[in-house]
């Protein structure tokens, strides 16, 4: 997954599969726990930049253009 957009992608084709039936529960959870950590790592990420004051950080996962 290369940036925000593709993870948003990816976890709404899964909550698709979980209405059909065609994706499993467990694995459903464990992606969502994945993306989770994937945010939260960004967001420390930003955190940091902010306590070192940066006014311009670029972050390529969150740095990506709206389809």
């Amino acid at each position: 997954m290369k940036n925000v957009n593709e993870l948003r992608d990816n976890l709404s084709e899964t909550f698709e599969g979980l209405r059909t039936g065609t994706v499993d529960v467990k694995a459903a959870k464990e992606l969502a726990n994945l993306a989770g950590k994937m945010i939260n790592s960004a967001k420390v990420q930003l955190e940091y930049h902010a306590m070192r004051k940066e006014k311009k950080q670029k972050i390529t996962f969150l740095h990506s253009t709206d389809k």
